[in-house]
Order: C-alpha cells, then sequence, then structure tokens
C-alpha cells in the first residue's frame, strides 16, 4: 500500500505541475507510470527508515507520512531540475524519517503499526462546595 496516491499529489501540487513533471511524450496528460514509479521509490526510502522501528505496511497511513511521502515523491519526480523549495522540503522530509526512526518524532502509531492506548486521560475531582443555599452563615 502506497503512502500516497497520485490524486495526493495533484491536490497538493496541482495537476499542471505534474503533467509538465511526468510528460514525456508531450501528450499534456499525467503520466501514471513515471508517477507510479516515483511513489514506489519514495516507499522505498520511507520503509526503509522505518523497518526497523515499526511493522510494516502501516496501516491506516498517519497524515504526517502522507505529507512525507508526497514531498518525496515530487522530488524524485524533479529528477535533477528540483527548485531550492523541492529540495529544501525533500531534506526536511528525510530528517523527519530519521527522527521518526530514532523515536525521537511520533507518527501516532505503536512499534508494532497499531495506533497506541493514551493513558493521559484528565481525571477532574471537585473539593465540594466552598457556598451553598443551605449555609446561613453569612446572613
Amino acid at each position: 500500500m502506497p503512502y500516497c496516491t497520485q490524486q495526493d499529489l495533484v491536490t497538493r501540487y496541482g495537476e499542471d505541475e505534474l503533467i509538465q513533471l511526468t510528460d514525456k511524450q508531450h501528450t499534456g496528460q499525467l503520466d501514471t507510470d513515471v508517477i507510479s514509479s516515483a511513489i514506489a521509490d519514495a516507499d522505498s526510502l520511507i520503509d526503509s527508515y522505518l523497518g526497523s522501528r515499526y511493522s510494516l505496511p502501516i496501516n491506516p497511513i498517519p497524515r504526517s507520512l502522507l505529507r512525507i511521502a508526497c514531498e518525496i515523491t515530487r522530488f524524485y519526480l524533479y529528477e535533477d531540475l528540483s527548485t531550492d523549495e523541492v529540495k529544501d522540503r525533500y531534506e526536511k522530509a528525510v530528517m523527519s524519517l530519521k527522527a521518526i526512526s530514532k523515536g525521537e518524532m511520533s507518527i501516532g502509531v505503536s512499534d508494532q503499526g497499531e495506533k497506541p492506548s493514551s493513558q493521559n486521560t484528565v481525571k477532574i475531582s471537585t473539593g465540594g462546595n466552598v457556598f451553598n443555599r443551605d449555609d446561613k452563615s453569612f446572613i
């Protein structure tokens, strides 16, 4: 299961940008094979970082991984022509993967790929009423 889809990329970066990056035959259409290849490459990189810490595949995919996958896939689609912004986002995504693999950053699932149950619940207890209607000492 890929960490992002073609539609995720279109939603984030727009169809026009993706056509420019993938349309090698100049058809004016998205080349789904090029996109699928870049997604597979990004998934492989992500798995190489997460595989040592998490049981793969991670399902459902946390939103933070979706963003990381989109940034890496976009960088791969740019090939050697990436802009400074695209390269910077790619480097930040890889830094995030490194932090996740070291346990310095959470993706919201346990090491077994399950959403962890929280023990941080809020408990409220009252100390009773300070003033009440039956207290006549203030009259």
